[in-house]
């Protein structure tokens, strides 16, 4: 027979395979993605709303014809640079705002709401796009100059000239859900003082009481 083999020396036992896991990553890893999931439609279907002012607030571009052509009634108008720059600022509001709701509702960052915040807000700015040409004056611009008449001035279509202004929302998003995080988020619990690591290798055992 065999003497019983003892561990070794301040080696700890075995732990089962996964004792180390957490088992409440998973739910909560889900629970993170539904939310995200959930933000990113509301905040594309608000595009709508972006889209809507963006029409109203849009400065017209002025169209003339004649028998045979349509010109520009200013040729040195800047209304389609006003177009442009209202659909960037009503973006940057529209990043500022869904972050900040983001971040009350949730009152902390991650990745899932950041880039549900970029997704959505992209999606959103897609639809605010779309929906403010459909809103604005018809794109057919020589079946609206014929309705109009020869030497009648009218509204051109509303139209983005810089695609990159599609860009503005997610980005002020992502950028204000960032700084809200840092400034205002929860913070990791500070340790009493430093930890010195021990290399000696002996083990210390607790004094025992008297």
């Amino acid at each position: 027979m065999t003497a019983p083999q003892t561990p070794h020396e301040n080696q700890p036992p075995d732990e089962p395979h996964g004792a180390g896991a957490d088992p409440g990553d998973g739910p909560e890893l889900a629970r993170e993605l539904r939310e995200g999931a959930l933000i990113a439609l509301v905040v594309a279907v608000s595009g709508v709303l972006l889209g809507l002012l963006w029409a109203w607030l849009a400065p017209r571009v002025p169209l003339i014809a004649d028998t045979h052509n349509v010109y520009l009634k200013n040729t040195e108008g800047e209304e389609a640079i006003g177009a442009d720059g209202t659909f960037f600022l009503l973006g940057l509001g529209f990043g500022l705002v869904s972050a900040a709701a983001v971040f009350l509702f949730r009152r902390r960052g991650g990745v899932p709401l950041v880039v549900a915040l970029a997704v959505g807000g992209l999606l959103g700015a897609v639809l605010a796009w779309l929906t403010g040409m459909w809103l604005g004056p018809t794109p057919d611009v020589v079946a609206h100059a014929r309705q109009v008449g020869p030497g009648v001035v009218f509204d051109g279509p509303l139209r983005l000239q810089a695609k990159g202004a599609l860009l503005v929302w997610p980005a002020a998003a992502m950028a204000t859900l960032i700084a809200l995080t840092g400034l205002f988020g929860p913070r990791d619990p500070e340790l009493d003082g430093p930890v010195v690591p021990d290399w000696s290798g002996h083990h210390h055992e607790p004094p025992a009481a008297r």
